[in-house]
């Protein structure tokens, strides 16, 4: 089906549908939806974005974060769900001193014991939860997923491929870790070790195939950081593909959100998908 609906390279590019959802989902969370105009059903693709430790900001965050990078996969013939995740924008709402907390799971705890496994699961089950609930919809092919994420969406992601969901074909993450600047400081990460001690034990169960993509000016996750991490992924056996890209504006880390850095990756991340189908 993904096959059928991917457009030839002569093919115009279908006419494509923005919408907002609400997704009754254990934690309600509002998502941005784009897909080819139809019924369907389609290809699900599920883009999870990063995280923030500053409250205001995710108060402020946008809802959607990717347009660009989401309407390409769209262009595909994919549906995709793009999640403000639990705690932000809309559902975050928070003034402890009135009482009210936002549900912010995902939290690593102190740099001097990050629980980075718990964290990138907790991700991990939000795209579990939209992928159930989609598929009760009858909207998405129920066998066809694809889960991509950003700094800890592909953390996430990363996690999520530890349990290899049966509809998920293929991930892809951007940027993908956890414990990025700390104190904000550019190129200073939360227990490095720890985080690819975390990879290597995502890498043991690991089997869904992923494109893990990182740019050489990230200072959240440096290519010593991020080939540091590949390696232990696949030495304990999960099946990942790695690339580093040249540097992309002033902070690669944020590669996936710019415009002008589609052409750049999107032969390799096409050709990925043309692979896994």
């Amino acid at each position: 089906m993904a096959a059928s609906l991917a457009m030839a390279a002569d093919d115009p590019p279908p006419r494509l549908q923005e919408e907002v959802w609400a997704l009754p989902l254990p934690v309600p969370t509002i998502a941005y939806v784009v897909r080819p105009v139809g019924d369907g059903p389609f290809p699900l693709a599920i883009m999870n974005h990063g995280v923030s430790m500053d409250p205001a900001q995710r108060i402020f965050f946008p809802l959607v974060e990717f347009r660009d990078a989401a309407m390409w996969f769209a262009r595909r013939g994919y549906m995709v769900v793009a999640p403000s995740g639990p705690g932000y924008g809309a559902a975050a709402v928070e003034a402890p001193e009135a009482g009210l907390f936002s549900v912010f799971f995902s939290k690593i705890g102190k740099c001097t014991n990050p629980n980075f496994r718990d964290a990138g699961l907790a991700k991990a089950q939000l795209s579990l939860w939209i992928i159930e609930y989609m598929s009760t919809l009858k909207r998405i092919v129920p066998d066809n997923v694809i889960v991509i994420g950003q700094s800890a969406g592909g953390w996430g992601a990363i996690a999520l491929s530890s349990v290899n969901p049966p509809p998920v074909k293929a991930i892809i993450t951007f940027a993908a870790g956890r414990g990025g600047r700390v104190d904000g400081k550019p190129n200073n990460n939360c227990a490095p070790d720890k985080l690819v001690e975390a990879t290597s034990e995502f890498g043991r169960t690991s089997r869904v195939p992923m494109l893990m993509m990182y740019i050489e000016n990230d200072t959240y996750f440096g290519p010593e950081l991020s080939k540091r991490m590949h390696a232990a992924f696949t030495a304990a056996g999960g099946n990942a593909e790695y690339h580093l890209f040249p540097p992309h504006g002033g902070d690669g880390h944020f590669f996936v959100g710019m415009a002008d850095a589609i052409p750049v990756w999107s032969p390799l991340v096409g050709a990925f998908l043309d692979k896994h189908k």
